[in-house]
């Protein structure tokens, strides 16, 4: 079956017996590059990226016209030049992007005060019981994307459904600057349709695996029991077997914490020796542990990933019993994990380091980890 595309159908009316939540999910369009566009006109109707174009830079965004050329986030940048010759880079401007990030939740919150964000461009807004007193969902999502416009100058797409997986899902339909409604109706035969590698929280690694045990749509991920989802995907078992069929619980959580805060870096020159490499640890965690800090966050659990020139990429973990009280304690860890990776055949490219475990945490779909630029 096809995945089933519903845009601005008709809506849902539930009566006072059977409440359904009214979920947006707001996703601006290629946000960095789109305000790179805004603010140069010269880089309009050009295939952009965001990011350093130096050999060993990544792009951290690209605009749809490079886009067509298969330019993504994460590419590296050379390989973004090879598929696009004409691609034009700018640096990121961050500091831009927080404050026209600031402007767009404004806007969310003339709306309602049930919002959750993501990163600086997208959001999940539940407006069941929104200020303005609209009925209708999808009137909301058209109302803030137009006052998005009129105020940034920016497209942003939405998807409207009863749960934000759906939501979610629905916001990448009609991209860029559109909008598309799964009712409660339609949403179990939408996920049957839809290959599950374009599920929202189903990486690459996961889409590999499910593709092993024959799971290649929503509707295989169904025909699955409980218990050999959990037997093959652990916590994770019991998140596929609910939005197989269309059932997501989780609510908008205006004051949801972090699961994890990390940075990392991509250096210029690979990095072959041990004490090249831990000279780069501390800036990591210094990144990290400010900004923990600042949200009062304190974390168990400290993650070492590095990614070999070769592009392969490890990760190595420790978990204490108390929460780290400073940075040099998490720098001692780090430096604990690091140490048996040396010596290495292979140069370094990249190192990143990540916070976790801030409380008593369950898994309960995707992960919210929040990855710090540097």
């Amino acid at each position: 079956m096809q995945p089933i595309i519903l845009a601005e159908i008709e809506e849902h009316k539930p009566d006072r017996e059977d409440r359904v939540r009214r979920i947006i999910h707001v996703d601006m369009d290629a946000f960095y590059a789109s305000v790179e566009q805004r603010d140069n006109p010269e880089l309009r109707g050009k295939p952009v990226a965001v990011g350093g174009a130096a050999a060993r830079g990544v792009v951290a965004a690209a605009s749809y016209e490079a886009r067509v050329f298969g330019v993504r986030s994460a590419l590296p940048s050379i390989t973004a030049k090879r598929r696009c010759p004409g691609l034009i880079f700018v640096p990121p401007r961050f500091d831009v992007y927080r404050t026209v990030s600031s402007q767009i939740h404004a806007i969310f919150a003339e709306y309602t005060d049930l919002i959750e964000p993501l990163s600086l461009d997208e959001a999940y807004l539940d407006v069941t019981d929104n200020k303005q007193g609209i009925a209708i969902a999808t009137e909301i999502a058209t109302r803030i994307r137009a006052r998005i416009k009129d105020v940034t100058g920016l497209n942003a797409s939405a998807g409207i459904s009863y749960c934000k997986f759906l939501a979610k899902m629905a916001s990448d339909l009609n991209k860029p600057n559109g909008q598309a409604v799964i009712t409660p109706k339609n949403g179990p035969a939408f996920v049957e349709g839809l290959a599950v590698k374009k599920f929202h929280g189903v990486g690459p690694a996961t889409a590999a695996k499910m593709e092993h045990l024959g799971i290649l749509t929503g509707a295989d991920l169904r025909a699955k029991s409980l218990t050999f989802l959990q037997q093959h995907f652990g916590k994770s078992g019991a998140w596929y077997y609910s939005i197989s069929r269309g059932i997501d619980d989780r609510p908008v959580r205006a004051d949801r914490e972090r699961k994890s805060v990390g940075a990392e870096d991509t250096f210029m020159t690979d990095l072959l020796d041990l004490d090249a490499a831990r000279a780069e640890i501390s800036p990591l965690v210094d990144k990290v542990w400010r900004h923990c800090e600042t949200k009062n966050l304190h974390g168990r659990s400290v993650t070492l990933k590095i990614k070999y020139a070769d592009f392969q990429i490890i990760t190595r973990s420790r978990t204490e019993a108390t929460a780290f009280s400073s940075p040099g304690e998490i720098v001692a860890t780090v430096q604990t994990l690091l140490a048996p990776l040396f010596p290495t055949a292979k140069g370094i490219r990249l190192l990143g380091v990540t916070l976790s475990s801030f409380g008593d945490e369950t898994a309960s779909g995707p992960a919210d980890q929040l990855l710090l630029e540097i």
